[in-house]
């Protein structure tokens, strides 16, 4: 369990974090509970499937360690504190959607939401699996690919052990090897797109997002489409500083943040 530390605080405009999965096995909770232990924010977007309702579904036994608890008992106490904490549910968690435009222990429920960043920006906040053709597809398709992730996440626990008993750091075979399968890089781009489109047909300046655990910042035919990644995989969370820079950070076990990448563009000109 992390150490209920409050030393070297950072603070940002905003964070957003998806895909924790909650209540599943491969759910990294320690690493986002000294995450959470050692940031503040004015906002906090919780971006669907943070917890997975899927997986205790299909399991006849639930895991769901103290972390787990620990990191809601973490976002309660920030949204109690002041924080405004806004929970966008994903497919994973899509029973919360039924409480859309409600309130719950000072946690605001959408279905989506748009975030204006400091410097003007509009940002469509929504999970993504809108557009995720393999939900799409139907049940047999979807058990395919999670028995498949499945086994790999379960290496991914064994190689970390070790990494860990010869004194490395975290590190996500799931990861390394999910994105150099052919199929899973073409499926990334399809969404990617996708989502910008959106953000364009709704007239927004860009879009954040999980679901594919993919984090990333880019710009896609002049839309700015950012993902903020998973906490099952890759650790990471989409920042926004006071100026509304944003930037993807990695959260390791060594308690350091990473900058992966930053937004450098600047912000929308006013229309003429």
């Amino acid at each position: 369990m992390a150490k209920a530390t409050r030393t070297l605080t950072t603070r940002y405009r905003s964070i957003f974090i998806s895909d924790v999965h909650l209540g599943f096995r491969g759910a990294q909770a320690e690493f986002l509970l000294t995450f959470l232990r050692q940031t503040e924010s004015d906002n906090l977007y919780l971006v669907g499937d943070i917890v997975d309702l899927w997986e205790m579904h299909r399991r006849r036994r639930v895991h769901w360690p103290d972390a787990h608890t620990a990191v809601i008992h973490e976002i309660l106490r920030k949204a109690e504190n002041g924080t405004r904490v806004i929970y966008v549910p994903g497919n994973h968690d899509e029973a919360l959607r039924d409480y859309a435009g409600s309130e719950v222990r000072c946690v605001s429920v959408h279905r989506e939401i748009v975030h204006e960043t400091a410097d003007g920006r509009r940002l469509l906040v929504f999970h993504g699996d809108e557009f995720d053709t393999v939900v799409q597809c139907g049940p047999l398709l979807t058990a395919l690919g999670n028995h498949a992730y499945d086994t790999l996440l379960w290496l991914n626990r064994w190689v970390n052990r070790a990494r860990r008993l010869l004194g490395f750091p975290y590190w996500s075979l799931a990861h390394a090897v999910k994105h150099r399968v052919a199929n899973a890089t073409d499926y990334i781009a399809r969404f990617e797109h996708a989502a910008a489109r959106e953000a364009r047909r709704r007239g927004v300046d860009g879009v954040v997002c999980g679901h594919i655990h993919r984090a990333e910042i880019e710009r896609i035919d002049g839309v700015l489409y950012t993902n903020c990644g998973d906490w099952v995989e890759s650790c990471t969370a989409l920042t926004e500083a006071a100026d509304g820079h944003l930037a993807l950070v990695h959260w390791s076990d060594a308690a350091r943040v990473t900058l992966k990448r930053c937004d450098a563009t600047p912000p929308r000109q006013a229309a003429a």
